[in-house]
């Protein structure tokens, strides 16, 4: 019976157990940060229906086990930029309403569940795409209600507008508005700068306005204190002016008496100042005299100093410029006879250079021609009777012998006509050639010097024979 009872006593201790300890780990705490939604078993709402979810926040539950489960919302705000674009104003004129949402999950009961509906099983990051969407629409709606200037204007209205439409619409998915910040607003056409330019014009116009209005009533107010100070200042100069007189005729009384007592006073001083000044004259004419004797001694002494050194730097600035005029001619002459002296060297050393090897090309010439310095000369003028045509050719190659046209009215002495006469004596320009080609020990073809050498040498000795025998005529002739 005892065992029995140990027993149940036993089992009973392990339930309590297990029922204390299934109470500690199904009793939930929720965050202040988040909703925690139980759902499963919840019983029904106030019209009896069957409720899908029981939302806490704050506070703690008890999730009964196999029935109900749990789990939780973040209630960490959601930061959506709406970058609205080309947005249809009342006006028909599209604007720019670039703005800052900031969005949560609710914490009101009949929207706490709308979020345990819609939201549970979603990311934040797809919350926060899902309620862009409908921020967008309903910010178009509210802009297209409203006119520019209530929206540039009155931005409370605009902002309260913006949030009672876009917070009923996110209150449907269980997200309420946090704040909303509009960055700037802009249009296409520059309506809205138009409307500052006119709002800062008017501005200005206005504080001209009151500008001039404070700057007359200064100016009248600055006249009436300068007219109130000559006032006062012209009875206070009055005032001094009396006084002054009264004052300068008692100066004028005491200094009278004065002057008397002055005169009779001077009279005696100035007496007894000629009888001292008489002296003093008489005393001061001797020193003067004798000041007057050193003095001219002095001058005379300095007059002659001056002379002569004066007379000495001129003298010794002439000798200084005279060595340094010569020093410098000096300098120039050596400089140009030492550069005359380099250039004669130079030109000497180029012929000395050029007439040695000029003397060495000789030396090998006559050792080339065998030791004879006849027949070297004769190689250098055949080396050189190309050269020397040429120079004879150049003299006649320019006359065109088929443009020369001779008028000729018959023989001419010798049998010879006028044409025959211009070519012999254009072919006698030659014989220097041939005469050269001698001198070398050659000979000219005969087309060009028919006559043969031996002719050539007795033509010319008969003609030498006959030159004297000519003169004799002549001076037979004289006689």
């Amino acid at each position: 019976m005892q065992a029995w009872i140990v027993v149940l006593i036993v089992v009973a201790v392990l339930v309590l157990f297990m029922l204390l300890l299934m109470v500690l780990t199904r009793y939930k705490k929720c965050p202040p940060d988040k909703i925690m939604v139980i759902y499963g078993k919840v019983g029904a709402d106030k019209n009896g229906n069957a409720r899908s979810s029981k939302c806490i926040h704050g506070g703690a539950a008890f999730i009964w086990p196999l029935v109900q489960a749990f789990t939780y919302l973040d209630l960490t705000p959601l930061s959506i930029s709406v970058d609205l674009k080309s947005a249809l104003s009342r006006q028909n004129i599209r604007i720019d309403v670039p703005s800052i949402f900031t969005v949560g999950i609710s914490t009101e009961p009949t929207v706490m569940e709308n979020a345990a509906e819609r939201l549970r099983n979603l990311k934040m990051q797809e919350i926060q795409e899902l309620a862009k969407d409908i921020i967008f629409g309903q910010l178009r709606l509210v802009i297209a209600t409203m006119n520019i200037e209530e929206i540039n204007t009155d931005r409370d209205k605009f902002l309260e507008a913006i949030s009672r439409n876009v917070e009923g619409e996110l209150k449907k998915i269980g997200l309420r508005l946090i704040n909303v910040n509009v960055t700037d607003i802009s249009d296409e056409s520059g309506y809205i700068i138009a409307l500052g330019k006119e709002a800062a014009a008017k501005a200005i116009n206005d504080a001209k306005i009151s500008v001039a209005e404070a700057n007359k009533a200064g100016s009248i107010g600055e006249a009436n204190a300068k007219m109130e100070e000559r006032v006062r200042v012209a009875q206070a100069e009055s005032e001094a002016i009396k006084g002054e007189n009264k004052a300068k005729a008692e100066i004028a009384k005491t200094q009278a008496e004065l002057r008397e007592k002055e005169a009779e006073a001077l009279k005696l001083a100035v007496t007894a100042e000629k009888v001292q000044a008489a002296k003093a004259l008489e005393e001061s004419y001797a020193a003067e005299q004798q000041a007057e004797i050193s003095r001219a001694a002095k001058e005379k002494a300095t007059q002659e100093a001056d002379v002569i050194v004066s007379s000495e730097i001129d003298k010794r600035q002439k000798e200084i410029e005279a060595d340094a005029e010569a020093e410098q001619m000096r300098r120039k002459a050596k400089g140009e006879a030492d550069a005359i002296y380099a250039k004669m060297e130079a030109e000497a050393r180029g012929i000395r250079e050029k007439l040695s090897k000029q003397a060495e090309g000789l030396d090998a010439l006559v050792k080339a021609a065998g030791g004879e310095a006849n027949d070297a000369v004769r190689l250098m003028l055949a080396d050189k009777i190309e050269q020397l045509v040429a120079e004879q050719v150049e003299a006649i190659k320019n006359i065109k012998i088929d443009k020369v046209t001779v008028w000729d009215g018959g023989e001419n002495k010798d049998g010879k006509s006028a044409t025959a006469g211009f070519l012999s004596g254009l072919l006698k320009s030659l014989p220097p050639l041939e005469e050269m080609y001698n001198m070398a020990g050659l000979t000219l073809p005969k087309v060009i010097s028919p006559q043969p050498q031996t002719e050539k040498k007795a033509a010319e000795t008969s003609k030498t024979s006959e030159k004297p025998a000519k003169k004799s005529e002549k001076s037979e002739k004289t006689e």
